[in-house]
This record gives structure tokens, sequence and C-alpha cells, in this order.
């Protein structure tokens, strides 16, 4: 059974939770500047928390393919605020804080954010690992090659599960050698992976239950899905939830999506099954 430790608030990963997406950037692939202002900010907390999110992800840096690049100044502006206009209105919300720079990650954490998402894995802050565990914070360790930059040229694998698999273990522990409590793995769907290293990805997901730690599917509404089904991002809510399906049946215990209610639904549906 697998537990995290919020800020003394114990999240049983027993049942698989939520983690709606608060992209406080203005140019994210799907929701770039929907939730750029105070107001959107807060409307879509109430939302998203409203339909059931255990976790509200903050992000301020962009991290889709060739985004723009956001000095750590402004990162740490836009987390921050975001991070306090959602407590002062909702103090029990927990909030992660998705960013790559351990400055960042501290101050949000001392903000009120419980839980530090790294896309980089902590690859591109050589700070990270020490810096989450000194703020005692669960970790989304997440495998990436290169950067947002230049990840999509980085997919050379001879056997993406095995070399993604391997990586991530070495990276536990050195997580585990640094004082990080909970870790939380993340295999980067569509980070460093093309459409068809994405997919073999989730038919091996169940393997990555070998690292004894939770796994996080980010799945949601990403190019793997809509270009396969020859969509936009707008219409590729159906496909995200098709593939989140699977993703929990092949242990899965956290969707970070951009549609809290349909996924808390699935969540639901699928645990029924094991009645």
């Amino acid at each position: 059974m697998h537990t995290l430790n919020c800020r003394g608030t114990l999240i049983d990963l027993e049942t698989p939770k939520t983690m709606g997406i608060i992209n406080v950037t203005p140019d994210s692939f799907y929701d770039g500047g929907k939730s750029f202002s105070d107001k959107d900010i807060l409307i879509q907390a109430e939302t998203m928390l409203s339909e059931g999110a255990t976790f509200l992800d903050v992000g301020g840096y962009s991290s889709r393919p060739n985004a723009v690049d956001v000095s750590e100044i402004e990162e740490t502006k836009r987390v921050v605020n975001a991070i306090h206009l959602i407590l002062k209105k909702f103090p029990q919300a927990l909030i992660s804080v998705d960013t790559f720079r351990s400055k960042v990650a501290k101050e949000a954490v001392l903000a009120g954010a419980t839980l530090v998402n790294d896309v980089s894995g902590g690859t591109m802050d050589k700070e990270m690992y020490a810096t989450v565990a000194q703020l005692n914070a669960p970790y989304v360790l997440m495998h990436m090659r290169g950067t947002p930059k230049t990840m999509t040229a980085l997919t050379d694998y001879d056997n993406v599960t095995l070399e993604v698999l391997k990586d991530l273990s070495e990276k536990i522990a050195q997580c585990r050698r640094a004082g990080i409590n909970d870790i939380i793995v993340d295999p980067g769907f569509g980070f460093a992976k093309n459409r068809e290293q994405s997919f073999e990805l989730l038919n091996n997901l169940e393997l990555f239950q070998n690292l004894n730690v939770p796994i996080l599917a980010g799945i949601s509404r990403k190019s793997f899905v809509y270009k396969t089904l020859g969509i936009s991002a707008d219409e590729a809510l159906n496909g995200t939830t098709v593939l989140n399906t699977v993703a929990l049946q092949k242990g899965a215990k956290l969707l970070r999506v951009h549609d809290v209610k349909e996924a808390a639904e699935t969540i639901k549906l699928i645990e029924k099954l094991k009645c």
C-alpha cells in the first residue's frame, strides 16, 4: 500500500487519485492563457476541487516542445501568486508545484505547496533532490531526456520500456540517498518519446510497479493521443479517458489531468470492477 505524507496529511493511494492541471502560463499546449488571471485561477481551482481533485498541480513554465523560456524570477512569481490565491480561498487544498528548478520548488513549498512535480527528474537542476529532501515533500520523478527544447530529437532507444525503467530505478536510489521519503514515478509520456514509444510505455506500464513506488500517468490531451486520432487537443477528452482507463488497469495511482470530473468518474468505475 502506498501513502504520501503531505505536510501531515496522509494521502492513501490504495484508491487512485486525480491531480488537476493549473497552468499559469500563456503558452501551454492545451490551456495556455485560460487560467492566467487571478479570477480564472480561482475558478479553475474551485471547479477541480469540487469535481474531486486531490491535488492541484500549478505550473508557471510551459514544458511543451519548443516552449518559450521563462526566467526563474518570473516562474517563481507566477506559481507563488497562484498558490497564495488558491490557499487563501481553499486553505485545505493540496497543491503540487510543477517545476524543474529547485529554487522555484523551495519558494512554492514555503508558500504552501505540498508536493514537487519535476518533469526533468532532477536532470536540469542538480540541487533538486537535496532541496526536496530538506523540504520533506513528496516528489514526482519523471523521465525525460534533454530539455523541453531538445527532447523531440532524443528519442533513440533500443528498448524504451527497459531504458526508462533503468533510468528511473537509478534515480529513485539517488533520491533515497538524498533523503526523499515519498517518491512517485512518471514515465514521461511524450517527453523524449515519439508516438509509438509512448504507446509502448503505456502498454508495459504494469512493469513500473516493480519500482515499488506509486505511478503517475500524465496522458491528458497529449499529442500522441490526438495525433493518432487525427483530431486536436481540444477534441481529445474521449481518447484521454480511454488511455487513463488502461493506465489505471495497469497500476497507475495518480492521474494528472485537465478534466478532473471525467478522470474521477473513470477511477470510480474501475474501482467497482475490483469488488
